[in-house]
């Protein structure tokens, strides 16, 4: 019989009560903590998940329930010391909300940390899981777009909400090929000082180590995708091979060209269907240490570290090597040195989304 574990949940906004209530419905799980900085979201958000205990301490709680999984949603900022917690209190595992961390600086303390400890780690890039997403994968592993030669992503949220969701499934859709050197440019200032702090927009070219050459631009300069209607959902990644092209939208569906015909289907970013799987993915990596979990942390963070390295170079110039060696708080580097220049916009709807930086 497998075994059921114990999940502690900290940070009760809405990403957290999607983990809640999706570890709650699993029963290979049992929801015993719930951690908020305010008392009254959890005595409303406990009745839900079988009213464990709750408390807004999370060291202190985490202490007294002793999770096998810690889990944490919460801004940016808050990575290293929840990732400390998690690790002190005993848990297996520990789930967080992308972005790895706030600098590639933290995010290397971080993988040393996870990596000393030996404690698994999984990051929400969840997208994955949405039909319309898997069915491009489907149709690349196929072999109908034949030699597959470009990938590429666009998404109109900022950076440290958007760029490593869109990495991470570009990488998917090449196998995962390890990234050899990036070459990137930002402009505006306006979300800089955001929860999830970054340039307005920012764009780039990523070689990677088996050829294939992958295009990212997120931001306010994003182009438009007409046929999506949410504005958050405006994100498009895409295969190019030399028999033809796939491409999902996370609220439009997906479409391809192959040398059978032009084909597309439904689909929209569901978390009340893409969140079961990942959470059942990290009972099944706890029991068996070969089925690693299809957001483990080491792919998160070579994303992570891609987009840290199309940050360098928009800071240095140039092209970046990677893997990087050295961290940095790219932030702060790039609020001390972007240019005081407006971001010029690719369609109406984003200025409403970017009011700062008109």
């Amino acid at each position: 019989m497998s075994e059921t574990y114990k999940v502690m949940v900290v940070g009760m906004g809405k990403r957290g009560k999607h983990h809640a209530s999706a570890f709650h419905a699993n029963d290979r799980f049992e929801v015993v903590g719930l951690c908020d900085i305010d008392q009254s979201v959890l005595d409303a958000a406990a009745p839900a998940c079988g009213n464990p205990q709750t408390g807004t301490d999370a060291a202190a709680l985490a202490a007294e329930v002793k999770p096998d999984v810690f889990c944490f949603c919460t801004h940016p900022t808050l990575r290293m010391p929840l990732i400390k917690i998690g690790v002190e209190s005993g848990a297996k595992l520990i789930a967080f909300e992308k972005p790895v961390a706030p600098s590639s600086s933290e995010a290397m303390e971080i993988r040393d940390l996870l990596q000393t400890s030996g404690v698994k780690a999984v990051v929400s890039h969840q997208h994955r899981y949405g039909t319309h997403y898997r069915k491009v994968r489907e149709i690349i592993e196929s072999g109908a777009l034949g030699r597959i030669h470009t990938v590429y992503a666009s998404a109109t949220g900022w950076m440290l909400h958007m760029m490593t969701h869109m990495i991470d499934y570009m990488r998917w859709y090449n196998n995962d090929a390890p990234a050899e050197w990036v070459m990137g440019q930002a402009c505006g200032r306006g979300k800089l000082n955001d929860n999830h702090p970054s340039p307005d927009y920012i764009a780039g070219v990523i070689h990677f180590a088996n050829g294939v050459r992958g295009w990212i631009d997120v931001g306010a300069g994003a182009p438009d995708q007409p046929e999506v209607a949410k504005w958050w959902g405006k994100n498009r990644i895409g295969v190019q091979g030399t028999d033809g092209f796939a491409e999902v939208l996370t609220n439009g569906g997906w479409r391809a060209v192959t040398k059978d015909g032009a084909m597309s289907g439904d689909g929209a970013m569901n978390y009340d269907l893409d969140m079961p799987p990942y959470i059942a993915e990290m009972a099944d990596w706890l029991e068996d240490e070969a089925k690693v979990h299809s957001c483990c942390f080491d792919s998160a963070y070579a994303g992570f570290e891609i987009m840290s390295a199309l940050c360098r170079s928009v800071l240095e110039g140039g092209q970046v090597a990677l893997p990087l060696t050295e961290g940095m708080d790219e932030t702060a580097a790039l609020r001390a040195s972007l240019p005081e220049k407006k971001v010029l916009f690719s369609f109406e709807e984003s200025k409403g989304e970017y009011p700062e930086s008109l």
